[in-house]
């Protein structure tokens, strides 16, 4: 059974950080592009970055510079360290697993920037 499991979330404020984690089972991750989405109340799920297996990684325009994704291939997890949080970049992060044609979801994990 696959599980993704995202943990780290939380409030913050305004020009914070938090580190989230998604640790993987039931897959060969190493093989896995894994990947951060977000989705805001009312809005569209949408792309945060990704990481291939050798480590290259891809952002979204929004969080370029502020956003880095790293894993740990021995520890089958995955990183998304979020600085200079806005407002903006309150949603639930999603974390992504897939290799062709095989793709799983976390449940989620809330962020919420405020004052």
């Amino acid at each position: 059974q696959v599980q993704l499991v995202e943990s780290g979330g939380g409030l913050v404020q305004p020009g914070g950080s938090l580190r989230l984690s998604c640790a993987a089972s039931g897959i060969i991750f190493r093989f896995y592009v894994m990947g951060w989405y977000r989705q805001a109340p009312g809005k569209q799920r949408e792309l945060v970055g990704t990481i291939t297996s050798g480590g290259r990684t891809n952002y979204a325009d929004s969080v370029k510079g502020r956003f880095t994704i790293s894993r740990d291939n021995a520890k089958n997890t995955v990183y998304l360290q979020m600085n200079s949080l806005k407002p903006e970049d309150t949603a639930v992060y999603l974390c992504n697993a897939y290799n062709y044609p095989n793709q799983y979801w976390g449940q989620g994990t809330q962020v919420t920037v405020s004052s």
